[in-house]
């Protein structure tokens, strides 16, 4: 597992005033990564709290997308996530919702859930209210895996850009797991 910032090798995302760069970005990534999948025979689920089926969303607007994803569990509650996808009463209480640790038992429960080879999980607070002076609004944590490597980011989007708003958080979120997944399964000899 790794935990590094947005600085090793994801691409910036500049904003217009009505998110439109930002997600035409979101379709490019989400399009080229499905297409990879396609051709390497590669399976994909997703869980989601704070993008609220937006990688669903995404993957799924790709035509041909079914023959690789599986489905996704938007786990927006503490319930869900333990129910669901398996993350321990532990982990929440210890490191609360907003954690590397449970976006990576929301990615491994939901990649146990559909068996798939890769999957993502993510959780973070999209705003405007929820934020506190440890973890403020844009705090976002992103848990990708390909088979038996994973790779978990803290995207502290708060860091990165001024005047975010939900819906900028929701798509950064999204464009940035999917980025981390084409990394993860396209360079197979590194963890991340």
């Amino acid at each position: 597992m790794c935990n590094v910032k947005n600085s090793d090798g994801l691409g910036s995302f500049k904003f217009a005033k009505d998110n439109k760069v930002v997600t035409k970005r979101l379709d490019i990534v989400t399009s080229r990564v499905v297409k990879y999948m396609i051709a390497k025979c590669i399976s994909l689920s997703a869980a989601e709290s704070c993008t609220g089926g937006l990688i669903s969303q995404s993957v799924t607007s790709v035509p041909g997308a079914s023959a690789v994803y599986h489905g996704g569990v938007c786990s927006y509650t503490e319930d869900v996530k333990r129910e669901v996808l398996g993350v321990s009463g532990e982990t929440l209480r210890k490191f609360s919702v907003y954690s590397p640790e449970v976006a990576s038992e929301m990615s491994a429960g939901v990649m146990k859930l559909m068996r798939t080879d890769a999957a993502i999980g993510v959780t973070g607070i999209a705003g405007p209210a929820g934020g506190s002076d440890e973890k403020p609004v844009g705090t976002v944590f992103v848990s990708v895996r390909y088979k038996d490597r994973e790779c978990v980011r803290d995207l502290a989007l708060y860091k990165e850009y001024e005047q975010l708003d939900r819906e900028s958080i929701r798509i950064l979120s999204a464009a940035y797991a999917l980025e981390m997944l084409e990394q993860l399964i396209k360079n197979e000899s590194e963890v991340c």
